[in-house]
């Protein structure tokens, strides 16, 4: 696969409603996804990180505007278009979860001073567990899964989840910055994800996309055959 087809690729779900636009942005290559229907012209926007133009011109390309932008967790590489999209859609709403906001409104804590910005930023709204965020005949369930951060969470759809920083194709999000833990990694694997059914698509915050029953099985650091 080419670097132009990893950075900007459409994913159609033909059993579902669901279109999936995955941008990898900036020097950390964050996925970010542009959820929307068919025939809609509204949008969930997962995880902005940097190069807010790439965004901004998908959206244009698709008419679209965001409704809601959703943050998995609250470092930089996950957050930094968020004043360049507010800017373009006011009226689009940054979701996060309690225990991550914080980091918003805080370069340090974001960890996005180290990657050249000083940005702050406003969530609307904080999400809680099992909540479900609709758009038509789109629903994200919200899975709280910390461990890479006190907040962390996935978006779980019909046979797919996003894992954020959470779980990757044959790796795991790190646990050694500020509000990470690995035992409570571990657990939200485990207990929530691995739980899943086998064949949901993994959409994660970094790298290509993978299924529950691959990583159960071949995941090196929480695989079901260790």
């Amino acid at each position: 696969m080419t670097a132009s087809e990893i950075e900007d690729r459409t994913v159609s779900k033909e059993e579902t409603p669901l279109q999936i636009i995955n941008l990898a942005l900036g020097d950390y290559q964050t996925n970010c996804y542009i959820l929307f229907e068919d025939h809609g012209n509204e949008a969930v926007v997962i995880d902005p990180g940097f190069e807010p133009e790439k965004i901004l011109d998908r959206l244009d390309k698709n008419q679209l505007s965001p409704r809601y932008i959703v943050v998995t967790h609250g470092h930089g590489d996950h957050i930094g278009a968020i004043p360049q999209l507010k800017e373009a859609f006011p009226a689009a709403q940054v979701l996060i979860h309690s225990l991550d906001q914080h980091r918003l409104g805080d370069p340090r804590s974001s960890m996005i001073y180290m990657m050249g910005s000083r940005a702050t930023m406003e969530a609307d709204r904080c999400v809680e567990e099992n909540e479900t965020i609709s758009l038509g005949n789109i629903h994200l369930k919200v899975l709280l899964t910390p461990g890479h951060t006190e907040g962390g969470i996935s978006l779980l759809s019909e046979g797919c989840v996003f894992t954020g920083d959470t779980l990757f194709q044959g790796s795991v999000g790190r646990t050694d910055l500020p509000g990470g833990n690995f035992q409570d990694l571990e657990k939200s694997i485990r207990e929530k994800l691995y739980r899943l059914p086998d064949d949901t698509v993994v959409y994660p915050g970094h790298g290509p996309q993978t299924t529950i029953g691959d990583e159960k099985r071949f995941n090196a650091f929480f695989s079901e055959n260790i």
